[in-house]
């Protein structure tokens, strides 16, 4: 590996969660294999940052929330349940490199930050709520929680009906100034879980939680962005973006520049909700700014081949 780099990873969820194991004791011994992938740019000197996403993990927080919820214990709102999860995920990977630190005898420090990102209600996204969240209803059951509790419902895909939220892109990072001084002192911080909890500020300043989900990937970029990181490093359960995806002429994307994946992705090469918002966020990174690299790679690939300029999609400014 090169010169000391600051490095913000995005992890996908099948970093933290594998199909059909949702036990906690199964995501934190996931959560250390993740860790032991990760610990190679810390050992080579780089100050790195985590963020992470929160799906399964919000998403059986709001099951739980739903499945309870009685006049006497109310469900908590989405952007608690967002807040919990982030606890939650935090606690384990931050044990998980402590315990890795502690076996190869370093002597670094990991902490999980609770982290509010601040949108923006004249988003569009707040226009045109698309993100289910929570348990699938029958259409009556659907119609009842709406004119209940004002949630938006919509059919999902044939399977039900279920609420769905915006999501919005972030604006800033409150805790940014935080996360930036503790990297910067070569503390590895787990933070911006789900995004960052979703938050309105008044004009007052003044902070208030809002039902949203922010795309991890954008919130990534957007803290990457405020820490002035030299790498954005994306990881998901491809080695690389990929054009022509499942068709004979599939290609892997290597090295590419700004225009070329630009390209891309005003073809329609790249699916909503899947490698759509990953290139998007790389370039918001890279948006107007030199001597910046963004990769999208899987996590495998993370420390022996992807910093190194040798796997996955790489794009620099």
């Amino acid at each position: 590996m090169d010169k000391k780099r600051t490095i913000v990873v995005a992890l996908g969820g099948n970093a933290l969660q594998r199909q059909g194991e949702a036990a906690s004791e199964q995501q934190q011994r996931v959560a250390d294999e993740t860790v032991r992938q990760l610990l190679p740019l810390i050992q080579a000197g780089h100050n790195v940052a985590i963020v992470h996403g929160n799906g399964p993990q919000v998403g059986n927080i709001v099951l739980h929330e739903e499945a309870i919820n009685t006049p006497d214990v109310p469900s908590l709102p989405l952007e608690d349940s967002g807040a919990m999860s982030q606890g939650l995920i935090g606690f384990w990977l931050q044990q998980a490199f402590h315990d890795a630190f502690m076996v190869n005898q370093m002597n670094n420090r990991a902490v999980s930050v609770i982290t509010q990102t601040i949108v923006s209600l004249s988003d569009p996204a707040f226009q045109n709520p698309t993100k289910p969240i929570g348990p699938f209803y029958s259409e009556d059951e659907a119609k009842t929680v709406a004119s209940e509790r004002g949630y938006t419902v919509k059919e999902d895909a044939g399977r039900g009906w279920r609420r769905v939220v915006p999501s919005p892109k972030p604006q800033t990072i409150v805790e940014a100034d935080v996360i930036k001084a503790l990297v910067h002192a070569g503390v590895t911080v787990v933070s911006t879980g789900g995004g960052g909890i979703p938050v309105l500020q008044d004009e007052t300043g003044q902070l208030k939680g809002v039902a949203a989900v922010i795309d991890k990937d954008f919130g990534a970029a957007k803290l990457a962005d405020l820490l002035d990181a030299d790498t954005l490093l994306i990881l998901t359960s491809v080695d690389a973006a990929k054009i022509n995806f499942g068709k004979p002429d599939e290609q892997s994307l290597g090295e590419v520049s700004i225009e070329e994946l630009q390209k891309h992705i005003d073809d329609g090469q790249f699916a909503a909700g899947s490698m759509l918002p990953k290139t998007q966020a790389a370039l918001s990174f890279l948006d107007g700014k030199s001597g910046r690299t963004a990769i999208i790679t899987s996590l495998d690939k993370t420390a022996a081949e992807a910093i190194n300029g040798s796997a996955g999609t790489i794009v620099k400014s």
